[in-house]
């Protein structure tokens, strides 16, 4: 279940996005108080996914439970509820770890959007985070050993070269996140981008092809290695 903790002093408004939080399928926690937020915040070990700050609150204000929070989970996604006339605590919010924010009134469309949003960036960082301390990334139907050099989908092993796996090891390791062909040329042949030779883009493409060959149900119509076009490719894997 998407966890999210609601910190906002007004009940009106809270139970507006408590309720529409539910309806769109998170688990929410509720609060009123910025101190009583941090309880919530330490009895759960931080283990949440969203946190919706209100900025204007008694005791703890917004700000200062968005520094607090940010100190603790560098992950965790926040959204901080402003007001038309708080431009300087939009700022600042933003300054102190928040991701996004958004100014009352609000439609409850817009804010499940913007939720949404923020958890799918999250959700990706955060396995990005659990895979540097594992010897094997599982996504979905794939397996990849780190130790073995081992590529499995859907337990069945697939044959690849050492630039292949060096190419979707670093696919792997930035699910969703496009990455240019510089990138790929810096990270898998070390080269110094600056000195390219004419046709190394080339061996890329050639490498992604010979892997969707592999990996792909249907290597035409690619729907795990994806082409970004002028740019390179990322990983979709659900």
């Amino acid at each position: 279940m998407k966890k999210v903790v609601v910190v906002e002093d007004e009940s009106a408004i809270r139970e507006f996005i408590v309720i529409n939080l539910r309806r769109a399928g998170y688990e929410v926690f509720e609060t009123s108080d910025g101190l009583k937020a941090t309880e919530i915040l330490n009895e759960h070990n931080f283990n949440f996914d969203i946190a919706i700050l209100d900025v204007m609150m008694p005791g703890m204000d917004g700000i200062e439970l968005c520094k607090y929070l940010r100190s603790n989970n560098d992950i965790i996604g926040i959204v901080i509820l402003t007001a038309k006339s708080q431009e300087i605590d939009k700022v600042s919010g933003l300054m102190y770890g928040a991701d996004d924010y958004v100014v009352k009134p609000f439609s409850p469309s817009e804010l499940i959007a913007r939720v949404d949003a923020l958890y799918r960036r999250v959700a990706v960082n955060a396995k990005r985070v659990e895979n540097k301390f594992k010897h094997e990334m599982e996504f979905g139907e794939f397996v990849l050993n780190l130790i073995n050099r081992t590529l499995k989908k859907n337990g069945v092993a697939i044959d690849l070269t050492r630039i292949e796996f060096q190419i979707i090891e670093y696919l792997f390791s930035n699910p969703g996140t496009v990455l240019a062909r510089e990138d790929i040329l810096r990270h898998v042949w070390n080269q110094d981008v600056g000195k390219k030779f004419i046709g190394d883009e080339k061996i890329i493409d050639v490498n992604i092809r010979r892997l969707r060959m592999k990996l792909e149900d249907n290597p035409s119509q690619p729907k795990y290695i994806i082409t970004v076009w002028g740019t390179g490719y990322k990983l979709e894997l659900n």
